[in-house]
């Protein structure tokens, strides 16, 4: 992961939920598992379950939503212009002009 990958907004942590309940495979998968397969915190899986955190960089996302086993627009939105980052997340870093 790079300063420079583009973050992905979660869409409905409640789905997050129902899919971990049954993976693409038919399978439960744990919040632990979940991050261990998908090679992420354990505490960045709880927050997003839980709403403290939003958004992700794209690798993370692409991992969460392979370990689930769906596509990963199922689960999450590129944050970009027209997809705006919320109010709580850090917005990614911009590059500023020397003057």
């Amino acid at each position: 992961m790079t300063s420079r990958d583009p973050l992905y907004r979660l869409l409905d942590a409640d789905l997050l939920r129902r899919l971990m309940q049954r993976t693409g495979s038919g399978q439960r998968i744990t919040v632990r598992e979940l991050a261990m397969r998908s090679g992420c915190a354990r505490g960045t899986v709880g927050n997003l379950l839980s709403g403290v955190q939003g958004c992700v960089p794209g690798p993370v996302a692409h991992a969460l939503s392979a370990a689930i086993g769906v596509d990963v627009l199922v689960l999450f939105a590129p944050v970009g212009r027209s997809v705006p980052v919320p109010a709580t997340e850090n917005a990614p870093s911009t590059v500023r002009a020397a003057v």
